[in-house]
């Protein structure tokens, strides 16, 4: 199976082509259609646009990632290919432009080919509110993939594609990439262009991946990151060109462990069983622990929770039937146009989260919710930095336990509660990674979280790959 893109080069070098590796795909797709991961194949241009990367390798003209096949989350944008959000609102709505990272990827010949299921408009831990059904875990098809993009996740794990892209709002990559047993990277806030991703909260949102290998998630953040004309929340400076995620072997990092989180009530035993074994592991080679109070643990979803919806109104308001998208058929005037097109094209989830960030930004409510939920942002901001002034990176559990049923959690606060220890990386915009490094007695995996300090993916991607190492 072609698990990496050092699979593909492997096979490419060997006398492989470009073809023959999106035609595995593409049978693979087939054979695992039950999974419910693609809303569409690109397999006929996937197929055309090998034999044209095939023509370039034989030049030598081929960009970096020839022979690299990737999926798109169902709402990053792709120009003249349909994008729902997996939405009905936006059913068979055609792109009009690709999203920046899109452009970059296919500039080094990345082959695209298809989009992904996901909760719709990236709202969702278990990839169970899509218009278009419940996306599976490849590892036990009664199970949830985690969410919101569950079919990105599910996609990597069963082998679909070589990388997906994804969109991590509160943790809708490095999530499902616990519950698969992939790698799920979020670059820092500012970090990558999200020009193009359809909004769902426009100061926590970042486009990330899902890979099989460290490596695979290095490489594609080189290609995506740095300044876009279109994205004026992005770093000035230049991307790296090169992220090494190879540290000088003599050196030692200083890691950082938040109490409140090994302590959690909620947490499944053998995770923090895992998560402390690395912990003894990286004492034992002489690397140094620091242990930090973080009182605001309980504060961090309800504030998660008050900023997005408030931001999902705004963005959300676009969708009313009559801009673009799914009208309604019943409605007689303009008054019935909105209101029946937002009820019928909208999930229950969605609504739900609409009518909150309603309420909050509403008169007499403004300031005591969206306003005191900023502050407290802000108070979780300047404490995470003052983390990174002593140590290099933090190591945390990414969820507080597996995969769960699908079907498993009706409670809205449960499922958000899945989300508990990576809502952090956004509501401080540091990058943050899910590493497959443990399994439970009954062979689930899950993923421990490394975050680093605000553009110091670098540190990130090095402490990583020797945690790695250190756990093989």
């Amino acid at each position: 199976m072609l698990r990496t893109f050092a699979d593909i080069q492997l096979r490419l070098n060997a006398g492989g082509t470009v073809k023959e590796v999106v035609q595995h795909y593409v049978k693979a797709i087939g054979e695992h259609e039950d999974l419910n991961a693609f809303l569409e194949v690109y397999a006929e241009e996937a197929l055309q646009k090998a034999e044209e990367i095939d023509a370039k390798r034989a030049q030598g003209t081929a960009g970096r990632l020839a022979g690299m096949v990737l999926g798109l989350k169902d709402n990053i944008c792709y120009k003249d290919h349909r994008v729902s959000a997996s939405s009905k609102i936006l059913h068979n709505f055609q792109s009009l432009y690709s999203a920046t990272v899109v452009e970059r990827l296919l500039a080094e010949d990345a082959v695209v080919i298809g989009r992904l299921n996901c909760d719709e408009f990236a709202m969702g831990s278990s990839n169970e509110n899509s218009a278009f059904g419940v996306v599976k875990n490849p590892l036990d098809l009664q199970r949830v993939p985690g969410g919101s993009s569950g079919g990105s996740a599910a996609a990597v794990c069963a082998g679909l594609c070589t990388v997906a892209l994804g969109s991590d709002t509160g943790g809708s990559i490095r999530q499902p990439a616990s519950f698969t047993g992939t790698y799920g990277m979020k670059p820092s806030y500012g970090r990558v262009s999200r020009h193009g991703l359809i909004a769902y909260a426009s100061s926590f949102d970042q486009i990330g991946t899902f890979s099989n290998a460290l490596e695979d998630s290095a490489l594609l953040m080189e290609i995506m990151a740095g300044p876009d004309e279109y994205d004026s929340t992005l770093l000035r400076s230049a991307a790296q060109s090169q992220v090494p995620i190879q540290a000088d072997k003599a050196k030692t990092f200083k890691v950082g462990l938040i109490k409140e989180y090994l302590e959690s009530e909620g947490m499944n035993e053998e995770v923090r069983e895992r998560l402390q074994k690395c912990v003894e592991d990286l004492k034992t080679a002489g690397h140094s622990i620091h242990y930090f109070s973080f009182p605001y643990l309980k504060h961090m979803l309800p504030t998660y929770y008050v900023l997005t919806t408030a931001e999902a109104s705004s963005n959300l308001s676009r969708f009313d039937g009559v801009h673009y998208g799914r009208q309604s058929t019943q409605a007689v005037g303009v008054e019935q146009t909105y209101k029946k097109s937002r009820s019928e094209g909208f999930g229950t989830e969605v609504k739900r989260r609409i009518m909150a960030g309603t309420f909050v930004l509403s008169h007499g409510y403004y300031d005591a919710y969206y306003t005191k939920a900023q502050k407290v942002r802000r108070i979780l901001r300047d404490k995470t930095q003052a983390f990174f002034e002593e140590v290099d990176v933090l190591l945390l559990p990414t969820t507080p336990d597996v995969a769960f049923q699908i079907g498993g959690l009706s409670d809205p606060i449960q499922m958000y509660l899945q989300d508990i220890f990576t809502v952090h990386a956004n509501l401080s915009g540091n990058p943050a990674i899910s590493l497959p490094l443990g399994k439970t007695k009954e062979g689930l995996p899950f993923g421990l979280q490394v975050m680093a300090g605000r553009y110091e993916e670098d540190k990130m991607f090095q402490f990583s790959h020797y945690l790695e190492q250190l756990s093989s």
